[in-house]
């Protein structure tokens, strides 16, 4: 069974990535042959982005790929996974989706269609209107049930991505950005991030699960002593790579408990037994 802890110390190791045009080409600019300092600051970036953890996230207003409006309102109740990205990244931003693509489906299997949302917003707000976005999503094949395409104006997207940590700069080959991918819990705050372009499945569904079962939920109901056992025992199988639901931990700890409740009733058995033999003999002593 893979714990979130294993996958949160992976994470730690800071297995960040920069998406597409990621690494700064040695500050070289188009004007002159001379270095210059880069623009993007990896360091602050990823300070950002871990920072923006446990921290309420704005309404925001968006357009949909059919170019309807949409409020970041309106996906309150579930988790939510947010990624970034620019339409005519060649490479990285569409590796980021592939994996996305890859998660949501074992999610999408595992706890419903409908246990979740995932946006994905263009930053590159001079091209990435609302047809750009669906032209996007159509050429990945990214077609899942409650994954929306979003555009917006620049000041909703500086917004949107200071309240998720989200950083990006200009490059001579587009942008340069962290390979983030975000989850926001169903009230609307930042419960965690993934970093890379091509990560696990696990990765994104060990703190989906978390957010759609809930580490934290009450035991005194019964809702919430069904999600606790569906947290524990929704466990990933690498060989098929994807989740099931398996209850032989417990069983085994049911087991253990019956075979601790049986030496108990032993011990107790005979404590009384070797009392009454104690009683019985200083009866007789007596008379």
């Amino acid at each position: 069974m893979l714990g979130t802890g294993r996958f949160l110390r992976a994470i730690g190791g800071l297995a960040v990535l920069l998406a597409s045009s990621f690494v700064p080409q040695s500050g070289l600019t188009q004007e002159a042959n001379t270095y210059t300092k880069p623009v993007f600051d990896e360091d602050a970036a990823v300070a950002a982005s871990r920072g923006a953890i446990g921290k309420q996230v704005g309404d925001y207003s968006f357009r949909n790929r059919a170019g309807q409006g949409m409020s970041l309102k309106d996906f309150r109740g579930k988790p939510l996974i947010v990624s970034f990205v620019y339409t005519s990244c060649p490479q990285f931003c569409p590796m980021i989706s592939q994996s996305i693509l890859r998660g949501a489906e074992v999610g999408q299997q595992t706890f419903g269609d409908d246990a979740f949302n995932i946006v994905t917003v263009g930053f590159d707000t001079k091209v990435d209107n609302p047809n750009r976005m669906r032209l996007f999503a159509d050429a990945q094949g990214l077609d899942l049930k409650n994954w929306y395409f979003l555009s917006a104006s620049a000041e909703i997207i500086k917004g949107f991505g200071k309240d998720l940590g989200f950083v990006f700069a200009p490059s001579p080959n587009g942008y340069d950005h962290l390979a983030q991918t975000t989850i926001i819990d169903s009230e609307g705050v930042v419960a965690h991030q993934v970093y890379g372009t091509d990560f696990e499945v696990p990765f994104l569904i060990e703190p989906l699960k978390d957010q759609i079962y809930g580490r934290n939920s009450e035991l005194t109901s019964l809702d919430g002593l069904v999600n606790r056992v569906r947290l524990f025992c929704t466990v990933y199988d690498p060989k098929t790579g994807g989740y099931s639901f398996d209850f032989s931990l417990f069983i085994s700890l049911a087991m253990g408990g019956s075979g601790l409740g049986f030496l108990g009733l032993f011990l107790a058995r005979s404590w009384l037994r070797i009392g009454r033999e104690k009683r019985a003999a200083k009866s007789v002593i007596s008379t």
